[in-house]
């Protein structure tokens, strides 16, 4: 068996994979003068799955997306920001609707093959008319990628991209994303959108696995605010252009593919819950020694979105009891006379018992950019990573003026 290599670029974006292009402009639905609608196209048709919100309250994009995927005909996603479209009844649909029907028009394909996406305030009708009106000055490039990234932030402020190559031999392919998201981010995914694309020739069924697989320890390994949005969606296009062989579940670059689109959902992952609203630390806890991948999440993620912990982080103070308290209350089996704790690499508890430690150790990796925290359970060979951020003050004042 040939071994794969896999090369990961933060410099790369949705369009680094062969036959995608993107572009965006400034449609004047934020009314701030920044792109706010966009175009994502692959040059030929691709197998497309797609991962969306648990709130029952969907928005119509989410709606339209659920009924057009898996597809093995999607050609396109148009994606504005600056409004939700979500909360509006009926006609919010027909709006999703007819915002694919303008894109196909642009692009020349089928609109049950265009994808919707959309992002900002709920409850707010779009405005079609500055959609309709815009939609043709998007310039689509290999390049435009990196517009994309910018005209669907909203609260967010750094765009979110990257992309990874395979190569495996004689074949090699790249899977690209983008991603946005800053606010009313939590597991089951948050206001967080995700656009990946890939030139692999890909199985349906394979492509959906993976996807599913990936996000499980990506973006559902995410917590901000312990909030979920109506519009959270995760898209997987696949057009083949790479020309390698065919992906599936039992192929020998299954291993590979499910490998390189992982670690590229942790980047983007890990880049949201670095740039949370208001954040000014990234948070990332690695729980060990529990009885299933299942219950080593729970417990990541209870600690992780705990905003007795992120205010903790956030004043650099070694309150280390609040993480156990977290996990005790997060419904995984613990033992206290089990449990080692680390903040960095400082032990704090050791076999459930409080250690003597240098405070000024611990405050150093807590006033850092990014804070380590480590659980041993020691119940079992199961582990699971989460990312947060800590809890400030900003966070309130962005949240308390949102559409004002």
């Amino acid at each position: 068996m040939v071994e794969a290599r896999v090369s990961f670029t933060s410099s790369g974006t949705v369009t680094s994979p062969h036959g995608f292009l993107a572009g965006a402009t400034d449609a004047g639905i934020k009314k701030t003068g920044v792109p706010d609608l966009g175009l994502l196209y692959s040059e030929t048709p691709c197998r497309a799955v797609g991962l969306f919100t648990a709130n029952q309250i969907k928005a119509a994009p989410v709606v339209l997306a659920q009924e057009r995927l898996p597809s093995k005909k999607a050609r396109a996603v148009v994606i504005n920001s600056g409004c939700a479209n979500a909360s509006v009844g009926e006609p919010g649909l027909n709006d999703a609707i007819k915002m694919s029907e303008l894109a196909a028009r642009r692009l020349g394909v089928s609109a049950e093959n265009v994808l919707v996406a959309s992002t900002g305030v709920i409850g707010k009708r779009l405005p079609m008319e500055l959609i309709e009106g815009n939609i043709g000055q998007i310039s689509l490039s290999r390049e435009g990628g990196h517009e994309l990234a910018r005209a669907i932030m909203t609260t967010d402020t750094v765009p979110k991209e990257g992309a990874v190559t395979v190569t495996a031999g004689s074949s090699e392919f790249t899977i690209g994303g983008i991603a946005k998201g800053s606010g009313m981010i939590h597991p089951n995914l948050a206001t967080l959108l995700c656009f990946l694309a890939t030139d692999a020739v890909v199985g349906l069924d394979f492509l959906r696995h993976s996807l599913k697989k990936a996000v499980a320890a990506s973006f559902n390994m995410v917590s901000i605010d312990g909030d979920t949005s109506p519009n959270d969606m995760v898209l997987l296009l696949a057009n083949g252009q790479a020309g390698s062989k065919l992906i599936s579940e039992s192929g020998t670059l299954a291993d590979s593919f499910q490998r390189a689109l992982s670690e590229l959902c942790v980047y983007l992952a890990k880049g949201i819950a670095r740039d949370g609203e208001g954040a000014t630390k990234l948070i990332e806890v690695t729980v060990n020694g529990v009885s299933s991948p299942e219950t080593a999440r729970l417990a990541a993620r209870t600690i992780v979105a705990s905003p007795l912990v992120k205010a903790a982080v956030h004043g650099n103070d070694p309150n280390w009891g609040r993480i156990i308290a977290a996990v005790g209350r997060s419904g995984v089996e613990v033992v206290e006379s089990k449990i080692d704790l680390y903040i960095g690499s400082t032990c704090l508890l050791a076999a459930g018992l409080p250690l003597a430690y240098n405070p000024e150790e611990v405050i150093r990796v807590l006033a850092s950019s990014e804070v380590p925290v480590r659980l041993e359970l020691n119940l079992g060979t199961a582990s699971a990573t989460a990312w947060g951020c800590d809890l400030s003050e900003e966070y309130v004042t962005i949240n308390s003026a949102y559409t004002t």
